[in-house]
């Protein structure tokens, strides 16, 4: 309710957009920067990205925005467009309460051709009305809460599977691979925590395992909840919630002498998780969520190498490479459209994109959904996080 009003996902609605919007488009199409060549000279688009450049989750929006840096790096240098790309950010700080803020600014900017972003479900929420009003496609690479193609938003398009399909591949992790049969699911009290743990418990219940359900908000200890979670018996913990918080509870968890399966929604599913809970707390939990894993995939190496490229050879984050995938799927749009292109024409062409990425094939529902639905799983062994691989492919047919 608190995501506006609804928009229909059809090409009615992105032609009813508002004047504002369509003058926009208008001078997309006839400038030099959104569109073609004035005097001879090559056209440019900027590529939008929004997330959270500061505050606790700057690091994760650092690596995304890396990310989409390296794709327009690669595009540009690829010699196979008839134009030039730029990557012009803007910071939401992670708040719900910042991204219409963050959005506004990529719209107001004629330049900005389409938005990567925004990277949290409740930023995505928030933002997505300002988006579609202008026509303006927005790619989110993270963004997972289901309904959030379901409010009609007419340019909204994610890459990552949506909790819907996460929580199914979880519970079947659960069942298959650890044989949960008495699992303690745990959440944050959040809209992203309560969705995705009401689903996994939905799902392994359907697999017949018992399943015990709380929900504690944000606490510096879990000492109380661990003791609670232990004098139940169960051989699975569950929790969905954020990297800190699951940091806390495995730390007590194992401290309190749990020996049974901790396990984690996309969250916490990065190393940010593993340097909070210290290597006592943190050793042998398993993450798992829809960003994969380049740095361990051969087929990805060079998207590797375009990462450390434009960030002095750093590692990529946990979803660096949905980000990556994100801005190279506008920029097949983009080069499909040439160097003409409005906001509108891109939205359109957008749905028909259908590329193979560095984490999986990118190409979308009519709702804007993910074809491909992927989930990884991911265990801390010494520290660090190991790709086990997909849950498809370790939980078998």
């Amino acid at each position: 309710r608190r995501w506006g009003t609804a928009v229909k996902r059809n090409s009615m609605a992105i032609r009813t957009v508002t004047a504002a919007a369509g003058a926009l488009a208008v001078a997309l199409s006839a400038g030099a920067c959104g569109g073609g060549p004035a005097g001879g000279r090559r056209a440019q688009y900027a590529i939008g990205f929004q997330g959270p450049l500061s505050g606790a989750d700057q690091r994760f929006g650092l690596d995304t925005a890396n990310g989409a840096r390296a794709a327009v790096e690669r595009a540009n240098s690829s010699g196979r467009l008839p134009f030039t790309l730029r990557l012009v950010t803007a910071d939401d700080s992670g708040d719900a309460r910042q991204a219409p803020g963050a959005a506004r600014r990529l719209i107001d900017d004629p330049d900005v051709i389409a938005v990567v972003g925004p990277l949290s479900s409740d930023t995505a929420g928030a933002s997505e009305p300002l988006y579609s009003q202008a026509g303006l496609l927005s790619v989110s690479p993270t963004a997972t809460d289901p309904r959030l193609t379901g409010l009609g938003f007419v340019s909204f398009y994610r890459v990552a599977a949506s909790d819907t399909a996460q929580a199914t591949a979880a519970a079947d992790y659960a069942a298959k691979a650890l044989r949960s049969r008495r699992v303690f699911s745990l959440d944050d009290g959040s809209v992203y925590g309560t969705a995705l743990s009401g689903a996994f418990e939905k799902e392994l219940r359907a697999r017949g395992a018992a399943v015990t359900h709380d929900a504690v908000e944000s606490t510096g200890s879990y000492t109380a909840e661990a003791a609670k979670i232990i004098s139940g018996k169960p051989d699975t913990v569950f929790y969905a919630g954020h990297p800190q918080e699951f940091a806390s509870l495995a730390g007590a968890l194992r401290a309190g002498g749990f020996t049974g399966a901790v396990m984690s929604g996309d969250g916490p599913a990065d190393d940010r998780f593993a340097a909070a809970a210290g290597a006592e707390g943190a050793e042998g939990a398993y993450l798992i969520g829809p960003c994969g894993g380049p740095p361990g995939d051969p087929r990805a190496a060079g998207f590797v190498a375009d990462y450390g490229r434009v960030t002095g050879g750093a590692e990529p984050g946990s979803c660096s490479g949905e980000a990556y995938d994100a801005t190279t799927a506008v920029v097949e749009a983009l080069r499909a459209l040439g160097p003409r292109a409005g906001r509108e024409a891109v939205t359109q062409t957008f749905a028909s994109v259908d590329i193979q990425g560095v984490t999986r094939r990118v190409a979308f529902a009519p709702s804007g959904d993910a074809a491909d639905t992927t989930v990884y799983v991911y265990q801390v062994r010494g520290g660090r996080r190991h790709l086990l691989g997909t849950t498809a492919a370790l939980t078998g047919p």
